[in-house]
């Protein structure tokens, strides 16, 4: 766990209003790299081709993001066959399958791939062990759309384990030929028992050369375990079907506090506030429903905000090339950090096509 800033970490903080209560607002939270990416993709295809722009599954898993993308002109649909021919789509940050890939072509459809560069990065993982004849065990809840895509890669050599027990319940056929690779929004705890039961069962097994759990979730994860024992409440502000944010409960849960997933400010009940209160959200969630919850929070009970950083993030992925030639082309504002992106990309497509 990063050693935290011994300034903005929490601490003693300043004196509290008259029976006044500490709601912790933790950081990082929020928005990670690969989620503002995403619906910056979305975003932009819908000022540079026009509405309607088709996206398979939901960009992200928070229904405040996909509503608000609905209303400008996306439509969401987890079935190819609902697109037009012709048509742009976009692959979520999920990321997707091969066959999926595929099938996009085969309609004539024309793809924005808005995958997490660090869900990429498995999916590279998987076809790299594939190749050089590994049994390969991924770490992962397999009804998740990320894991579904992962899977799709090499279905001939992957197998999903989601605890020690399946684990345990192995059998490969190369006992010194096995690798493994994981979901990138798993539980650390929960991830890092998994393969020690896998190290112990396969010990020879092949690791990743960087950790497969994506940098936000840990950082919000370690916030959370920083953050979770000081309080009675944490409330965890993310989708349902949001792995992050549900590890980001368990997390909580499992230090002491009544951990709640919400997903916006009317969930708040007020039984829950009996002392002092963290606050985080999963890495799909915006910072406007965030601070609504604070307002909530505060119209309930006695409460002074204390926020504090255990890290900070200044990770950023740049947008798709093809999109940012189309955006340059159009006279469409490509946003800071993207410009020098845009001038590599209109570079490679003149040298390609002329």
């Amino acid at each position: 766990m990063p050693t935290p800033d011994p300034i903005s970490a929490p601490g003693p903080g300043p004196t509290r209003g008259p029976g006044a209560r500490k709601l912790w607002l933790a950081a990082p939270r929020g928005f990670c790299a690969g989620v503002d990416r995403a619906i910056d993709i979305v975003d932009m295809a819908l000022q540079v081709y026009g509405a309607p722009i088709y996206v398979r599954h939901e960009i992200v898993h928070n229904r405040h993001v996909v509503e608000d993308l609905r209303r400008k002109g996306a439509v969401f649909t987890d079935d190819l066959a609902d697109v037009p021919g012709g048509a742009v789509v976009i692959f979520s940050a999920h990321g997707v399958s091969p066959a999926v890939r595929a099938e996009a072509r085969a309609r004539g459809l024309r793809a924005l791939d808005a995958t997490c560069p660090l869900v990429t990065k498995v999916h590279l993982e998987a076809l790299k062990y594939a190749r050089d004849g590994y049994s390969i065990v991924l770490v992962g809840h397999r009804q998740h759309v990320e894991v579904i895509g992962t899977l799709g890669e090499a279905p001939d050599a992957i197998v999903v384990c989601e605890s020690v027990e399946e684990v345990e319940r192995l059998e490969l056929p190369d006992p010194d030929k096995v690798a493994y690779i994981t979901q990138t929004t798993l539980s650390l705890d929960d991830c890092a028992a998994i393969v020690a039961a896998l190290k112990r069962r396969y010990p020879r097994v092949k690791e990743p050369a960087k950790d497969d759990i994506c940098y936000a979730t840990q950082n919000r994860q370690n916030a959370v375990k920083h953050m979770a024992p000081m309080c009675a409440t944490v409330l965890v502000v993310g989708a349902p079907a949001s792995s992050n944010a549900n590890r980001l409960v368990e997390v909580a849960a499992a230090l002491g506090a009544r951990a709640y997933l919400i997903e916006g400010s009317e969930e708040i009940r007020e039984e829950w506030l009996t002392g002092d209160v963290g606050l985080t959200a999963g890495a799909s969630t915006p910072e406007s429903v965030v601070q609504g919850c604070v307002d909530r929070v505060k119209e309930l009970g006695p409460y002074d905000v204390e926020p504090f950083q255990l890290v900070e993030e200044r990770i950023m992925f740049p947008l798709p090339a093809e999109l940012l030639v189309v955006a340059q082309e159009k006279g469409v504002a490509v946003g800071a950090g993207n410009e020098r992106a845009a001038e590599r990309a209109v570079a490679e497509f003149r040298i390609r096509h002329h």
